[in-house]
């Protein structure tokens, strides 16, 4: 379906189906500003860095959606000062929203990641999580992070759906269609009008334009002149548990969904994620998981 449609309709999907999910985006992806959050997104860097994580004065969030990263990472102590960017003005008006919440001062600025409204070599590190995907032309944003970077400063981005893992992905998805009539009977619940899952489904299908291969997401990188490139793989039987459930939960009536289902189906999500860390990540090729990160650094001057 993307291929019909030109970078700009992309960009304005993407703007209109992330304005429309900023309201309810944080509780339909369990966005977490406690410690589990904070947790989260030190162990995603750390694990992308493959190195303790440093301090960075100035950041810049690409796609933050409703602050995931960058709150936590300001919670931490591992960055100063925060820029968010989104293409979605309903998500920032979230993000700060949150922002407030939780005491955090962060700038927020409506921008489209090919064309950054920042002077070159603004900051220290350039981030994102789940937003790669997005992005129509990725070798002329990627020229814009690495334009935007100061000499030696870092990019890391994580969540990015891995090519293979993505096909994975469709086992359990199509397993949960077949069982969620079964699934919905046996918890109480209604099917959930069809209409506004096809629309969903829809509306993903153009604003979702890319499923990467470890070679292609380091060589983007590499092309854009960065260099000490990294790419590794996150959530395998986690991403299993999880498409599973949410297919499920998508099928039923959202307010018909047991409070003693959720518990289990995050708790369990948490308990695979932390059994692919420990067991998985460092041992299988990133090519298999579901999630790739990527970490790189522009050159310093010689």
């Amino acid at each position: 379906m993307t291929a019909a449609l030109s970078a700009e309709d992309i960009r304005e999907a993407n703007t209109r189906y992330h304005d429309v999910a900023a309201d309810h985006y944080d509780s339909k992806w369990g966005i977490d500003f406690g410690e589990l959050g904070l947790g989260q997104v030190t162990s995603k860097l750390r694990k992308a860095l493959g190195r303790e994580p440093g301090h960075y004065q100035r950041s810049l969030e690409i796609g933050a959606g409703t602050g995931y990263f960058t709150l936590n990472l300001l919670r931490a102590g591992l960055i100063g000062e925060a820029t968010c960017s989104d293409i979605s003005p309903g998500m920032l008006d979230t993000l700060a929203a949150n922002a407030r919440a939780l005491g955090q001062p962060v700038a927020t600025v409506a921008a489209d990641a090919e064309r950054l409204p920042f002077e070159d070599g603004s900051f220290e590190l350039v981030l994102g999580h789940a937003v790669l995907h997005h992005i129509p032309d990725l070798p002329r944003a990627f020229a814009e992070f690495e334009r935007v970077l100061t000499p030696g400063g870092s990019i890391i981005f994580a969540g990015e759906p891995s090519r293979y893992g993505d096909r994975l992905a469709t086992v359990p998805k199509r397993f949960a269609g077949a069982i969620a009539p079964l699934w919905r009977r046996a918890i109480g619940a209604a099917s959930a009008p069809a209409p506004d899952r096809d629309q969903d489904v829809a509306l993903e299908s153009v604003v979702d334009v890319h499923a990467f291969s470890p070679r292609e997401l380091s060589g983007v990188a590499r092309d854009a002149g960065l260099e000490d490139v990294r790419v590794t793989g996150e959530e395998l039987l986690a991403n299993w548990f999880g498409w599973t459930n949410r297919t499920l939960e998508a099928s039923a009536v959202p307010e018909q969904v047991p409070w003693a289902w959720r518990s289990y189906a995050y708790r369990g999500y948490l308990a695979l994620q932390e059994l692919d860390r420990r067991l998985l990540e460092s041992h299988l090729p990133p090519a298999i998981f579901y999630n790739l990160m990527l970490a790189a650094r522009k050159p310093s001057p010689i």
